[in-house]
């Protein structure tokens, strides 16, 4: 089904994330509960809500506006829907308090479990979009980047007071920038006649320390400087090494997690540890599988799936998307059908 009020987001494979979280909401023996992990402008969860005619969703996102919204947007589904403000990785901590205020989602999630969840990571469109944020690096704006605008360092900070050898290796870990050495010597040469405030300068830099033929062939010049930014400020690889366990242990048997990765560093976090718990422990050369090494998961997706063309032409954000889905047994198997 299409989802007609986009509110000017269209979320990312909506109808192919809910086809991998089905299974999970048909097969729950209580009233399913979603934990949307990053509800952004609420678009995956209205397609849930309206599609799992029994669901219940817990909504999170970090950001007070976009958590203003979505509920707003989604208020009329009255009780079926709760948003908390938190990271996704603190989300026990989130669900745990509004259970203790009487919250009654937040109390069966504690109690049963969760059935599905959704983790679509990376900035949103909502937030690029809003320029005072300074995510958007063709718009000049203040050098903020929080997805909590409320707390944490900002880019302008980081940019201000990192050593060079601190600005150097984010650039290069977080942003594969080739010139990473480069752009941190230029940014403290700089940041010596005056502090970094907005991002044109910052783009103008990029632009003169980054030689001419690879802006001519490496797209925006400041693509990869912003990503490794954002990325510091947010703690964002931080966050989904700390929440993977963490969904792991409260889904319910049968229950699926669903993870969207825009980047390879996010991908790379998320199929190392799929991996680690799909995989039988039981040492090799055994006849039988010992059920206290055997996998407590097994793969949804078959390596990362990816939009189709069809779908990238109808929302250009779904262009890099990596989508892996696991789903938690019920009980040991053997070694062949964990090997799937």
């Amino acid at each position: 089904m299409e989802n007609t009020i986009n509110h000017g987001h269209v979320p990312v494979l909506c109808e192919r994330v809910a086809e991998l979280l089905a299974p999970a909401i048909h097969n729950a023996t209580n009233p399913p509960i979603i934990l949307d992990a990053t509800l952004g402008a609420g678009g995956h969860s209205e397609y849930f809500l309206t599609t799992f005619s029994q669901v219940h969703i817990i909504g999170l996102d970090r950001d007070t506006t976009a958590l203003t919204q979505a509920a707003t947007r989604l208020a009329g589904f009255g009780d079926r829907i709760t948003t908390l403000h938190t990271r996704f990785d603190d989300f026990p901590t989130a669900i745990q308090a509004a259970a203790d205020a009487g919250n009654a989602t937040c109390q069966a999630a504690l109690t049963e479990g969760i059935s599905g969840a959704l983790f679509d990571l990376g900035v949103s469109s909502m937030q690029l979009d809003q320029v005072n944020r300074g995510f958007a690096y063709r718009i000049d704006a203040p050098l903020d980047m929080r997805m909590n605008n409320s707390e944490g360092i900002t880019a302008a900070e980081i940019l201000n007071t990192y050593p060079h050898g601190d600005l150097a290796r984010i650039l290069k870990t977080y942003g594969d920038e080739r010139f990473a050495s480069k752009i941190a010597t230029a940014i403290i040469r700089e940041r010596e006649h005056a502090p970094f405030t907005t991002s044109a300068r910052l783009v103008e830099l990029l632009y003169n320390t980054i030689p001419a033929a690879t802006r001519r062939t490496g797209g925006h010049p400041a693509k990869r400087t912003f990503q490794a930014l954002r990325i510091e400020v947010n703690q964002e690889l931080a966050a989904i090494t700390n929440v993977l366990p963490r969904i792991a242990d409260v889904l319910i048997p049968g229950g699926r997690a669903v993870f969207m990765a825009y980047q390879s560093l996010e991908d790379k976090i998320i199929k190392k540890y799929f991996t680690e718990i799909t995989t039988s422990k039981t040492p090799r050369g055994l006849p039988m599988e010992l059920p206290e090494y055997a996998a407590r998961f097994r793969l949804v997706t078959r390596g990362a799936e990816k939009a189709t063309p069809a779908e990238i032409a109808d929302n250009s954000r779904a262009a890099p998307v990596r989508v892996r889905a696991i789903e938690k047994l019920a009980t040991s198997t053997n070694r062949k059908e964990t090997s799937k």
